[in-house]
């Protein structure tokens, strides 16, 4: 498989009154089409940042990203909107659903907002794919993330909030979007038994990606 998500050189420091953390240390990453990866490591050691700028939601203070050949840096805002509506889906640790809305409006919303056609299969393919007990709104969010068979989904601690047994089903959904509909997620997280199930395992300490346990 081809890759999809490149990121190389990248260095992240952020300023707090006096104090400098640097974030990320001249990061190299590539993450390959279709395939389920887990970026593991500890709290503060610079996993969620990593996802941010891999996500195009934060800027490096060095390096390049690219998402499919597109280098994400030398885009203008309109174009980074544009981007993430057709390439990046996101999957929150708190789901960020609309609680107005039905599971069925929140999926649908990207692509009402995109001014494309509702795919009715394609909405019940997806509820029926990933119909599993526990973590029902997490649930929802992946299949909103899902919707629009964006090039990479990005799931942010999806596990965090929940109970054991739902976690293993939302990890067990992320592996079955990967291999039933070869789409690419990228998944950050401090628990080695979610990681797991993933294809491939990058682990990161103190703001450097040391290993890829699936090589």
């Amino acid at each position: 498989m081809g890759e999809i998500l490149r990121a190389e050189g990248i260095s992240k420091t952020y300023h707090t009154g006096m104090v400098e953390v640097h974030a990320l240390k001249k990061c190299d990453i590539t993450i390959r089409k279709g395939e389920f990866t887990a970026i593991i490591g500890k709290s503060g050691s610079g996993k969620s940042t990593l996802l941010r700028i891999l996500g195009s939601m934060d800027k490096p203070d060095e390096g390049e990203v690219y998402i499919d050949d597109i280098n994400i840096g030398e885009l203008n805002d309109k174009q980074l909107s544009k981007l993430r509506r057709e390439k990046i889906g996101f999957v929150y640790q708190n789901y960020s659903l609309i609680p107005e809305y039905t599971a069925y409006e929140n999926i649908v919303l990207p692509v009402i907002l995109d001014n494309q056609d509702i795919d009715e299969d394609d909405v019940n393919d997806l509820l029926e794919s990933l119909q599993m007990s526990g973590g029902e709104q997490q649930r929802v969010a992946i299949a909103r993330a899902l919707i629009m068979h964006p090039a990479v989904v990005y799931a942010d601690e999806p596990t965090g909030n929940l109970d054991a047994e739902s976690a293993e089903n939302v990890a067990a959904m992320l592996s079955l979007a990967a291999s039933k509909y070869k789409q690419t997620i990228v998944m950050v997280t401090h628990d080695k038994q979610m990681a797991e199930y993933a294809d491939r395992i990058f682990n990161i300490v103190d703001g450097h990606v040391m290993t890829d346990v699936g090589e």
